[in-house]
């Protein structure tokens, strides 16, 4: 890290972020930090209750024990050379200054208050948390453990709060948040079956069919797929007319989205 003449980490703000890339900011401007201290730092950042013998065999898989827990000795001092080192030491642990921001708390934070059904001021402001991804293009079997971890925790958030926003009918904002998940993952069908749902409440008949069948030819396209059962059953009463005017041998109504066939499995 490059030296600084300021005394210590606590004289001015810092925040470390790592979704969407590594970044260390000493009062908003950026720490130059090496990429093998990058790892050591994000470690610690999202493993805060690990041992030096834990982020030791993390950061260094490969290494006898003695040599990683020499590494990370290593790695540690050299940090401690700047005055504005953003970590810690207690007994067998090491963790950030508690006056240190972490993006994932936020996230995290974010997630845990939408969960307790958090009003609508913070579920709006959750659609911004956690859209970039972890440490992207870091490959250490750490890093994309704790990027899946926060990709579906973000993902279960977002689904949550179109859900609360449903309840309170507020389908605005409900069909934002699960477009929002959507985007984050096109082939997940919990935020289509949301989207369907959403325009069943609003009374857009059209929409929700329109939704699901779009969903079906991307599932099937992709995966060779169907969508659940429990999706299907949605338009069951929407779906009611069409499939009786079949039966009575008039076709369906031209135009409508249950008209189109889907490429079939191969």
């Amino acid at each position: 890290m490059s030296r600084d003449p300021r005394p210590s980490v606590r004289d001015q703000p810092v925040s470390l972020h790592l979704l969407g890339g590594f970044r260390l900011l000493r009062a908003g401007a950026p720490v130059v930090v090496p990429r093998g201290l990058q790892r050591v730092i994000a470690l610690i950042g999202l493993r805060p209750d690990a041992t030096r013998s834990n982020l030791a065999g993390l950061l260094w898989p490969e290494a006898p024990e003695e040599r990683a827990l020499s590494s990370l000795r290593t790695a540690l001092w050299r940090l401690r050379q700047d005055p504005c080192c953003p970590l810690v030491a207690t007994g067998d642990t090491v963790r950030l200054d508690p006056v240190v921001q972490l993006d994932v708390d936020d996230l995290v934070h974010t997630a845990a208050r939408v969960r307790d059904g958090a009003d609508a001021q913070i579920a709006a402001g959750a659609l911004a948390a956690g859209r970039h991804d972890l440490l992207p293009g870091w490959y250490d079997d750490w890093v994309l453990l704790e990027r899946e971890r926060l990709r579906q925790l973000r993902l279960h958030m977002l689904e949550q709060v179109a859900g609360h926003h449903l309840a309170a009918g507020r389908h605005g904002d409900a069909l934002e948040a699960a477009l929002e998940a959507m985007a984050a993952e096109p082939l997940r069908e919990t935020p289509h079956r949301l989207v369907v749902r959403i325009h069943l409440a609003e009374g857009n008949a059209f929409e929700a069919v329109h939704a699901f069948y779009v969903y079906r030819d991307l599932l099937l396209r992709e995966l060779h797929l169907e969508p659940s059962a429990a999706m299907a059953a949605l338009l069951d009463e929407t779906l009611a007319p069409i499939r009786q005017a079949t039966r009575a041998g008039t076709g369906r109504p031209p135009g409508n989205p249950a008209d189109r066939r889907a490429p079939r499995p191969r």
